[in-house]
């Protein structure tokens, strides 16, 4: 009977030992990076209810400059993941500055995703991936999103790339 209700007790108990977004993440070995201000005339995310709408992030560097360049040009498909990788990061600082933690994020929703591509580029959805994979490594089933990937002829700065998306809070 005590082996019955400590296995009881243990289930119950789980999902408050689950590890958190912050705890993946260092996990992960990453870090996140501070929030640059925004480059235009608008704010980071924008609260209505309980979702959250960020403004689109390009792949900022620690310098402050941006990885740049047209995917299938300039730049390969394994280095387009990894920019988005980074983008991922940034919007996951925005979150965190956001919510104070983000255990607090219920759902990530929908990821748009923009990519500076070569004219016979088609590979945006594998470099939209380096995001997407991100927020499933560190949400597991609250990351799985909607999502488009589309290619564009330039983006701002020259950015690779920019996401924006859409999340749900507590």
């Amino acid at each position: 009977m005590k082996n019955l209700l400590l296995v009881l007790l243990l289930g119950l108990a789980s999902p408050a030992f689950a590890q958190s977004p912050e705890g993946k993440l260092a996990q992960l070995g990453l870090t996140l990076p501070a929030v640059a201000p925004a480059i235009g005339s608008y704010v980071d995310v924008v609260r209505v209810g309980n979702l959250l709408f960020l403004s689109g992030k390009g792949p900022r560097l620690s310098g402050g400059a941006y990885v740049t360049g047209r995917l299938g040009a300039d730049l390969t498909t394994a280095q387009g993941y990894e920019a988005a990788r980074r983008t991922a990061l940034l919007q996951l600082a925005v979150l965190k500055q956001e919510l104070g933690e983000l255990s607090r994020v219920r759902r990530i929703v929908k990821v748009n995703g923009y990519v500076n591509s070569a004219d016979t580029f088609t590979e945006q959805p594998q470099v939209i991936n380096g995001y997407s994979d991100l927020l499933l490594q560190v949400f597991g089933e609250r990351g799985r999103h909607a999502r488009t990937a589309l290619g564009t002829n330039a983006l701002p700065l020259g950015m690779a790339l920019e996401v924006e998306m859409v999340v749900e809070v507590e």
